[in-house]
């Protein structure tokens, strides 16, 4: 047994009772069923059939076919031993235009997948938002239109209705940062806008979305233990060590204002940071936000939902030499960085993962104690982590020691930060089954199950079986 290794590989390092073990997946990425039952069209159907737009043509109208199947993914949850299940509801399949009654054979499917894990012994955790819009509110200008949020409002008090009894955590949105930036900014996400003035006004209205949807879900639920969260891929930011102090701190401060800061502030604290405005003053005067918007937006949550892949090194650009990469997020026509588009991203060290992100547990536990420093009273929860690797099927198993290297490392940094301090409640593994990773469509696998997306067969990878011995034992393995 190691303990305390430089490089994150401990093994035999114990969690504790009440930590809860899980796995995450989206609705897009896994149902399927695009155009059954009542479903309508979300902005990531129309995205991924426009050509160009995603990696060879590839849709979610099939996907993993849980929609169909889900029985058998449940028992397959079971068998693994998952202690929670992180699940994103389809907006267009409960409305199928963004407004409206509810749609029964929606509301059917999620009520059947959230009883079935209930008889299975697992907690079931519901994301609200993880990206697929009804196409008919995007078509009335999507997250840029102020009433977006208020059908969002809507659509929250109907799941809480039909489903509150049940669930033992909400969650209002997935990433918005993606939402808004990469939706609106660089255009690499659906609905493919390219506009900084456009990301901004969707930061604004996704975060509204969120403080209208916790207080409609808190007057729909009858569930009085059940709790409240936002799900955030808050950025881990590093300086480049080439550059001087200043341009690392002022890179730094700049990206944190954006990708952090600009949630953090109105839904934690109630303001958006100053030179979050200051900085984007070319790009928008920020007069969408309207006069008690931001007491709209600073709800109470019961926990913080945190997704961590990789980090972000950052100095700003002299504007002569030449610009490494971009972001890692990759770039269109626009910038997911309104009004910091002379920041520039520097290429980090190595190993990285299928997606050319670097391997940084360092960068995960980091970003964990900075949020206990900043919230010292706020739980938090690891909504998502995990790594694509290339997988092949040889035999009938799935060998991906690289995955399990990046499971241990990333369980190691959680545990050293709980050991200074920070208040983990658990951690949802992403992802349960290879799926739809947006853009990039089938050609990335975040799965610990394996998915031949021919036969659509399920195979547990090794790091599968890695995990349930975590889950079963509390301990990272030997």
């Amino acid at each position: 047994m190691t303990q305390g290794t430089p490089d994150y590989r401990d093994a035999g390092l114990e969690f504790p009772e009440g930590f809860v073990f899980g796995s995450a997946t989206a609705s897009y990425q896994i149902e399927g069923a695009a155009q059954e039952d009542g479903r309508g069209a979300s902005i990531w159907d129309t995205f991924s059939r426009t050509p160009g737009k995603v990696l060879h043509g590839h849709t979610g109208d099939v996907a993993c076919d849980h929609y169909h199947r889900l029985d058998a993914d449940l028992d397959l949850m079971q068998r693994l031993g998952l202690q929670s299940y992180r699940f994103s509801i389809a907006w267009p399949r409960i409305q199928a235009t963004g407004s409206g009654p509810a749609n029964d054979r929606g509301l059917g499917f999620y009520s059947r997948l959230v009883d079935g894990l209930l008889a299975r012994g697992i907690t079931p955790i519901a994301t609200l938002y993880h990206w697929d819009l009804p196409q008919t509110l995007e078509d009335a200008g999507g997250w840029t239109n102020r009433d977006t949020a208020y059908r969002f409002a809507d659509y929250a008090h109907l799941m809480g209705e039909a489903l509150g009894d049940r669930i033992a955590m909400w969650t209002t949105l997935n990433e918005p940062w993606c939402s808004a930036y990469l939706g609106y900014g660089s255009g690499v996400h659906a609905p493919g806008v390219t506009s900084g003035r456009a990301a901004l006004t969707a930061v604004h209205h996704l975060n509204l979305a969120h403080g209208l949807g916790l207080t409609a879900l808190r007057d729909a639920v009858r569930k009085p233990d059940a709790q409240y969260s936002a799900t955030l891929n808050l950025h881990s930011i590093r300086g480049a060590e080439d550059a001087p102090e200043e341009s690392q701190a002022e890179a730094i401060r700049r990206i944190d204002a954006l990708a952090n800061r600009a949630f953090t502030g109105p839904m934690l604290r109630g303001a958006y940071p100053a030179d979050l405005l200051e900085d984007t003053a070319a790009v928008t005067d920020w007069q969408f936000v309207r006069p008690g918007d931001l007491e709209l937006i600073h709800q109470p949550i019961d926990v913080l939902g945190v997704n961590y892949y990789s980090t972000v090194t950052v100095k700003m650009w002299d504007g002569v030499s030449p610009r490494t990469n971009a972001d890692g997020h990759g770039q269109a026509a626009g910038s997911p960085w309104p009004g910091s588009e002379h920041v520039e991203f520097v290429q980090q060290p190595g190993p990285y993962t299928a997606m050319g992100w670097n391997i940084a547990p360092d960068g995960f536990e980091s970003l964990l104690v900075d949020l206990h420093e900043q919230f010292p009273t706020l739980p938090l929860m690891i909504t998502e982590n995990g790594a694509a690797f290339d997988d092949v099927v040889i035999d009938g198993r799935v060998h991906d020691p690289l995955r399990i290297d990046y499971l241990r490392r990333h369980f190691t940094a959680a545990h050293r930060a709980m050991q200074r301090g920070v208040d983990l409640r658990g951690y949802q593994v992403w992802s349960l089954m290879d799926n739809f990773e947006w853009a990039y469509g089938y050609t990335k696998r975040f799965g610990i199950v394996h998915v031949d997306y021919d036969t659509l067969e399920r195979t547990p990878k090794d790091s599968a079986h890695w995990y349930s011995e975590l889950i079963r034992t509390r301990r990272i393995p030997e």
